[in-house]
């Protein structure tokens, strides 16, 4: 399975993946002029790991702005891991954010209302 290596930029996230350790990270502000084209190879890489892995799947995000078309991908990514969770595999998110921005903190805390797998909301280190 290839894995991604998506370079961030001003106005998109910094993606990758490992599937050797079942992990997807997006890292930075997201506002990408076509988020249906930006994420859809993120929403295929889920959607080919989900498919021919049994392994668990963890995403990691550090997210610092997103804008209204990357949180409907979101959505859609958020929906991929809850049907898989649905179905007894074992996927959870782990979302990092600056306590300083209580808005990404909001917004996480809106996502894991929808969620029933594990989804960790925690202040990220400035050590890290």
């Amino acid at each position: 399975m290839n894995d991604l290596n998506i370079q961030g930029s001003q106005s998109t996230p910094h993606i990758n993946s490992d599937s050797g350790q079942g992990l997807l990270s997006m890292q930075g502000d997201s506002y990408p002029e076509n988020s249906f084209e930006f994420f859809g190879p993120v929403i295929a890489w889920i959607e080919t790991y989900l498919r021919d892995s049994q392994a668990p799947l963890r995403l990691e995000l550090r997210l610092v702005y997103m804008n209204t078309s990357s949180v409907k991908a979101m959505m859609d990514i958020f929906d991929l891991l809850e049907e898989a969770h649905g179905q007894g595999r074992q996927v959870s998110v782990d979302w990092f954010y600056d306590p300083r921005n209580e808005r990404v903190l909001d917004l996480a805390d809106e996502f894991r209302e929808d969620c029933t797998f594990p989804f960790l909301i925690a202040p990220d280190s400035p050590f890290k």
